[in-house]
């Protein structure tokens, strides 16, 4: 049994997250692991609505850190329901900390976390990628899956391959969390300089590789520029692609799977990215 950690903002509940994680945790027989980040610091108010005709009101403020609790408890309810619903182990975690550390921790003893790419954990509105997922994914200890807010069945995967490493990383944390996703439409997509000859990276091993887990993908090469190849090619394709990428670092590992690249993704795809570095 794998154990996967869905995330979830107990104020802005994502009925997708929930979603795309009952699903996979089905299809894996998993442990679900409901993350509810309640740090003492987030609230669904501002500072604003704290004050009235009289100044502070001690009072209003009670009310609304009553309200708070009650949404967050309603939302830990709903995700219970879900997975009795589904038959499915789970368990739920409330982590009253500092949400970026609570969240870093969990990841070092799950073996996947799903996560919305807009979640900010702040009453603040913020497109994604938000400064929350950035800064979660360059320390994360365990690979990532970044979900949209509408769910989409999984009809297909996308694999991005670079010749280095960590994008050869990535597709073996893809397989080993996800092995069923083996019978899926595949497709193995490379980007090489308009200059160079169109080839794979290490074609004879990669395809041995690919051969061992995928044996049905196909391959396809473009030339060009890689961040707005790929950009322009995932457009083209249907929403319900999964996208396998490789390093997060802040310190690139890649020549361009770099922050940048999963950055454009988040923000320009609305599509699960599946993202795995190596330390």
């Amino acid at each position: 049994m794998k154990k996967i950690s869905a995330v979830f903002d107990g104020l802005q509940f994502s009925g997708g997250t929930l979603t795309y994680a009952i699903k996979l945790a089905e299809s894996s027989s998993a442990l679900l692991s409901g993350v509810f980040l309640e740090s003492f610091l987030y609230h669904s108010y501002g500072l604003y609505d704290l004050v009235g005709s009289q100044g502070v009101s001690e009072a209003k403020i009670k009310c609304l850190r009553e309200n708070d609790l009650e949404t967050r408890l309603i939302s830990s309810v709903v995700f219970e329901s879900a997975c009795k619903k589904a038959g499915i182990s789970y368990a739920i975690h409330h982590d009253k900390n500092f949400a970026l550390q609570e969240l870093l921790k969990e990841s070092i003893y799950s073996d996947l976390v799903l996560i919305g790419a807009d979640e900010n954990m702040s009453h603040i509105n913020e497109k994604a990628p938000t400064n929350f997922i950035r800064d979660f994914l360059a320390e994360t200890q365990s690979p990532v899956l970044i979900v949209p807010r509408q769910y989409h069945e999984i009809e297909k995967v996308v694999l991005l391959y670079d010749g280095k490493p960590s994008s050869v990383h990535a597709i073996k944390m893809f397989n080993y969390m996800l092995p069923w996703m083996c019978d899926k439409e595949t497709e193995i997509i490379s980007v090489t300089d308009a200059k160079e000859a169109r080839e794979l990276p290490d074609e004879n091993l990669v395809r041995e590789f690919i051969q061992c887990h995928y044996p049905k993908a196909v391959y396809t090469l473009l030339q060009g520029d890689p961040e707005e190849e790929i950009l322009d090619y995932l457009k083209n394709i249907p929403k319900n692609v999964l996208v396998v990428l490789g390093a997060y670092q802040r310190g690139n590992v890649s020549r361009w799977f770099k922050t940048s690249m999963a950055d454009l993704l988040m923000k320009n795809t609305c599509r699960p990215l599946f993202i795995a570095h190596q330390k």
